[in-house]
């Protein structure tokens, strides 16, 4: 997809609630109706997933066109699969649980004591969700676009640079758990590279040792496929749209990202292609994961586990995440059968209404998946089989063996499924009992007496954490200017992005189906404002060398810490500009020595703005000369703009640096902080970078904070406050 068609695509997804697309049929003739639907036999592989007819009258058909579809399309691209059976591919058949990480996030590391806390998250994955296969290791946006550092960078600034990221990659590798990274190509206004974008994705795969690449935005890649295998072969690339059936041989995974699926589960178009696809089911920002869970467990497939989405939090309930504990336990152990057994889509009606089956089958076993389509519970017999000598017949989801009937010639397959549950019963050749297979049924014993019906969404609200001392003054200090308290309604605007504001994510579904992804959002809350006092300019480099002078001040994490200081001095003639490479810490260690704190949104706001409420410091209109309006990056002097001062005296308050406030917020997986005034640098291109260039007096950013290395900006300062 090209990257400015995005936005588009993301805002319909969100707006409808799931990624649409049109259901077809695979029969041959030209106009057939296959579940209420009308297709054309020619158009089947131009479409995701394969919708199943409603009525099971036609489902043999089904099947059968399914197949010639497949040896067509197969016959046509010339496809015969080898790729999927070479030795440095075969991890892909059982890559079931992908894990989307933010690297900012608690559990992947942990800002108050610097570590990456790989082992916390793998036992937190086997927990919740009886483990991961693979994590994609999620770097840059919505950071991106704040200065002028490149996706790359981000992954070369981390605590302990690329050797500490490959430390955790061994760490997921000892775990048995694959590793991603991340391909941003919409990032084309930052810093560039000396050579290709794949060139440095090769250079960091290569340095941490990593798995495979995540392709954001894109379908495909296959030029890359060449360039990879000469360096590391068994590199595999997931893109996060719809990948078509040309690519499949160079591309042995693929996002499901928002598939509808039919009433009666129907087919991943891939995945029936190849049965060694793997494709990762994916909703976003649907709360209830019951309807991804069903089309992989029908399809032998995958799941994305994504719970941090960019910031913002979509835990899982407790209910899905015991589904899929279980259904991660019986795919694992019957990986070869989901990737190369015979498998045939609803292959019998079920004696219960509103619940389906599949099956897959190999030499001397035969393995059946359900799923209860049903708001309610499903109970009886579901299936019943003509026995077979030397054959053993279990119900995995309960982990029991099924006991022939009474006249020895049937198996009544029969039980409970959960309302929107899934089950599973297997057919097992003497022969074919490994040692391991006892162990198997009772992990899954295990998991059903644990198996939990709370559909409760858990939530994670984002609190202030952050205070500092106050520290009352009679009147403003030197520099500074004394704010009235008030009572207002204040206005508020911010960019509508994937991170959302200060609020929970639902406040963030309703925005975007009312407004759309990356339009301008306003609201108006009731402030009070308590007698302050505001610094007239920015904490400057010069002030800040005077700080550190007389306070000996060292940061505790010195990464990129005062980076445009050479040598611990000022570079000539911008001892009064912004203080800038400094993060909320070392801010406030400088407010603590100066007897100060910084200003919270609000203050800041109202500083700006002043009782006139000014979209501007000096008015309502934008106006040449009054701020600085570069966009290259170069900072001014602070008072450098003496006509741009608000209301109440304060001078570069739009369009130099961002500056921190004090409204630092954390939901326990996602720290960040509000900051206000614009900058002097915008990151053009893309939609998809942060916020630049000057910015309103009730504009607010959402920065989240990954750890004191990369919050330290080319393009945040700040200033100090005091309470009067």
């Amino acid at each position: 997809m090209n990257p400015t068609n995005r936005r588009s695509f993301i805002r319909n997804a969100i707006t409808a609630g799931v990624f649409s697309f049109i259901p077809t049929s695979l029969l041959k003739s030209k106009n057939i109706a296959v579940g209420g639907f009308h297709v054309r036999y020619d158009e089947m592989d131009k479409h995701d997933i394969i919708p199943a007819p409603d009525d099971p009258a036609l489902w043999k058909k089904w099947r059968d066109e399914l197949n010639i579809w497949k040896q067509n399309a197969r016959t046509r691209l010339q496809y015969d699969g080898s790729s999927y059976h070479a030795a440095p591919f075969q991890w892909v058949i059982s890559d079931f649980a992908c894990c989307f990480i933010m690297m900012c996030d608690a559990t992947f590391y942990d800002h108050n004591s610097n570590t990456y806390t790989i082992d916390k998250l793998v036992e937190e994955g086997k927990r919740q969700y009886g483990g991961y296969d693979s994590v994609v290791l999620w770097h840059a946006y919505p950071r991106i676009g704040l200065d002028d550092r490149n996706q790359f960078d981000f992954y070369r600034e981390m605590p302990g640079g690329l050797p500490g990221i490959m430390k955790t990659v061994e760490q997921f590798h000892q775990n048995n758990i694959k590793v991603f990274i991340d391909y941003n190509p919409w990032d084309t206004g930052t810093r560039r590279e000396q050579g290709t974008d794949i060139e440095s994705l090769i250079n960091i795969l290569v340095s941490i040792a990593a798995d495979g690449i995540f392709l954001d935005t894109m379908r495909d890649a296959p030029d890359f496929r060449r360039k990879l295998d000469n360096v590391k072969p068994g590199v595999v690339m997931e893109g996060e749209i719809s990948l078509p059936l040309e690519h499949i041989r160079t591309h042995h995974m693929s996002w499901a990202q928002g598939f509808r699926d039919s009433k009666a589960p129907g087919v991943y178009r891939n995945k029936w292609f190849e049965q060694c696809h793997m494709q990762h089911g994916i909703d976003r920002w649907n709360s209830d994961k019951t309807a991804q869970l069903h089309t992989a467990w029908m399809n032998g497939s995958g799941i994305l586990i994504w719970e941090n989405v960019f910031g913002q939090w979509m835990g899982w309930c407790e209910r899905d995440k015991a589904i899929y504990r279980t259904m991660f336990t019986i795919q694992h152990y019957f990986a070869e059968l989901f990737s190369g057994g015979d498998w045939t889509p609803l292959s019998r009606e079920s004696l219960v209404s509103g619940v389906y089956i599949s099956s897959w089958e190999n030499e001397g076993i035969r393995l059946w998946t359900l799923v209860n389509r049903n708001e309610s519970e499903a109970e009886g017999e579901f299936m019943r089989i003509s026995a077979q000598e030397n054959m053993y017949y279990f119900n995995l989801v309960t982990g029991k063996e099924i006991i022939k009937a009474d006249d020895a010639k049937t198996v009544l397959f029969s039980g409970k499924i959960c309302k929107r549950g899934i089950a599973c019963f297997l057919a097992l050749s003497v022969t074919r009992i490994r040692a391991d297979f006892t162990g198997l049924l009772n992990r899954l014993a295990g998991l059903y007496g644990k198996a939990s019906y709370d559909t409760t969404i858990p939530q994670n609200n984002n609190r202030l954490v952050r205070t500092q001392e106050i520290i009352r003054r009679a009147t403003p200090p030197e520099n500074m200017v004394a704010i009235p308290g008030c009572s207002l309604e204040m206005n508020k605007e911010f960019t509508i992005r994937e991170t959302g504001a200060f609020g929970n994510v639902q406040e963030f579904l309703q925005m975007t189906r009312s407004q759309g992804l990356h339009e301008l959002c306003r609201i108006s809350r009731k402030t009070e404002i308590k007698r302050f006092a505001m610094e007239v300019t920015p904490v400057t480099n010069a002030q800040y060398k005077e700080f550190i002078d007389c306070s000996g001040y060292k940061p505790r994490y010195h990464d990129n810490f005062l980076k445009h200081w050479s040598q611990g001095k000022i570079p000539a003639g911008k001892e009064d500009h912004p203080v800038v490479y400094v993060d909320p810490d070392d801010a406030r260690a400088y407010a603590k020595w100066a007897g100060k704190r910084l200003p919270s949104e609000d203050e800041w706001q109202f500083a700006a703005q002043g009782i006139q409420a000014f979209d501007y410091p000096w008015g309502n209109d934008m106006e040449v000369g009054k701020c600085n309006q570069s966009t290259m990056l170069e900072t001014t002097p602070v008072k450098n703009f003496p006509g741009g001062i608000s209301p109440f005296g304060c001078y570069d308050m739009c369009g130099n640096t961002w500056e921190f406030t004090e409204s630092e917020y954390s939901d326990g997986r996602t720290r960040f902080v509000l900051l206000k005034g614009g900058s002097c640098y915008k990151a053009n291109g893309s939609v998809w970078y942060m916020d630049g260039g000057p910015r309103k007096n009730s504009f607010f950013a959402k920065m989240l904070l990954i750890w004191s290395g990369i919050d330290r900006c080319a393009t945040v300062g700040f200033r100090c406050a005091v309470d009067l």
